[in-house]
């Protein structure tokens, strides 16, 4: 295989667009992955985690189910 043969299968074919954007997804997790073990390691002194406290969302729900009560108490 020469370097057009490379060049039209990745670019102009279906398939190759394909294992493009899979090699591009794979190649960011693989990415994110090591960027946040260094950030782990980086900030190992921030205390231990509360209970309460979520890893991943910032969940309101308390305070949307209180904004919800009080809107339909002033009916």
């Amino acid at each position: 295989m020469d370097a057009y043969q490379i060049y039209h299968f990745l670019f102009e074919t279906p398939a190759g667009v394909g294992i493009l954007v899979l090699g591009g997804i794979i190649v960011c997790i693989i990415l994110s992955a090591l960027m946040e073990v260094k950030t782990r390691k980086t900030f190992v002194d921030r205390g231990e985690k509360k209970d309460d406290e979520d890893d991943w969302f910032f969940d309101d729900d308390d305070e949307d189910e209180n904004a919800d009560d009080s809107s339909t108490s002033d009916k």
